[in-house]
């Protein structure tokens, strides 16, 4: 696990660092195509500068090692939940050895009840038999005060395994708690490396379908911000997309709602930006009212619809109440 844990936050230090001299190289580049006076194409043909061969060697292997940290860290959590859902496996499989056992104690406490009775029963056909049989009281006395004290062992031996049999039921009962707690521990842990994978991703909730048959989704998001916050794509230039698509992926014709769309910017910046412009005012896309928040995994979706009524009430009291990201 601490190999695992390295190997990811090495592959994070790596893609920080190849973002940040992507974003250098982009910037030199761009400047290098602008006048002194900040006015594009007033240069020659004979003045525009070359890319030198270098720069060109540099950004593809920078794009070679963006993948190699992007497939190693997929590996290392495709690695990780392997190794939850086998200790979870293995859990399960304790809990039905452990309930198996606790259903061996009960039968053999039954049948020691049942011995006990049958223990008294005959007792009493003893105590029958020296009333019958005074010529052999003595003999039958002694008997009988052997046998009892023969009983009373076996009362204390019980005792004593019942004893044994508690205190084992409450070492179990810790180890069962210990267990709850490294699942729910465990549980988190998955939550939480679900919601860092997503970082990058932003929801677009409320877009209507039929868009989808005119225009490709990485176009109409570039258009919904061009409308809602044209500024962005003036400093940043074109938005660049690496995944985008409806989720879920197959269409259902039953739902009354159009689909989420889910988009992964590549620049973090930019997907930030994004976010705190829709915060900031609603965002509309030919008319249609569409909202953006940041993408989380379905736990954490939950666990923050939990909230909306207490969120409510707050904003009636004039409160303005925030979950921090994520």
């Amino acid at each position: 696990m601490r190999g695992t844990r390295a190997q990811t936050n090495t592959g994070r230090k790596e893609g920080m660092n190849l973002n940040k001299q992507q974003k250098q190289k982009k910037e030199t580049t761009i400047d290098s195509y602008y006048s002194p006076n900040g006015t594009e194409g007033e240069r020659s043909a004979n003045d525009k500068p070359e890319i030198p061969a270098n720069w060109i060697q540099a950004v593809e292997e920078l794009k070679t090692q963006l993948r190699e940290a992007e497939d190693n860290w997929e590996k290392n959590l495709k690695i990780k939940i392997s190794h939850l859902e086998t200790e979870a496996l293995e859990l399960k499989q304790e809990n039905s050895v452990l309930k198996a056992k606790i259903t061996q104690l009960e039968n053999e406490a039954k049948e020691m009840k049942d011995e006990a009775k049958e223990m008294k029963d005959k007792i009493k056909r003893m105590k029958d038999n020296l009333q019958r049989n005074s010529d052999q009281k003595e003999k039958d006395d002694q008997k009988a005060k052997d046998e009892i004290q023969s009983l009373r062992t076996r009362v204390k031996q019980l005792e004593s395994s019942d004893l044994t049999r508690q205190q084992d039921t409450i070492r179990q009962n810790k180890k069962n708690e210990k267990i709850e707690e490294n699942v729910k521990h465990l549980i988190h842990k998955t939550d939480d490396l679900e919601n860092r994978s997503r970082r990058d991703n932003l929801r677009i909730i409320g877009l209507p379908e039929d868009h989808d048959k005119r225009k490709s989704l990485d176009i109409i998001l570039e258009e919904i911000i061009q409308e809602n916050c044209p500024e962005i794509l003036e400093q940043e230039g074109k938005v660049e997309i690496e995944r985008i698509h409806r989720s879920p992926p197959v269409f259902n014709p039953q739902l009354t709602t159009p689909r989420n769309v889910i988009a992964k910017f590549k620049n973090n910046q930019i997907k930030e930006q994004v976010l705190q412009a829709a915060k900031k005012k609603p965002f509309r896309y030919h008319g249609n009212m569409v909202r953006i928040t940041q993408d989380l995994s379905a736990s954490t979706l939950k666990d923050r619809k939990a909230w909306n009524m207490i969120f409510r009430k707050a904003r009636e009291l004039g409160l303005q109440p925030r979950i921090k990201y994520p």
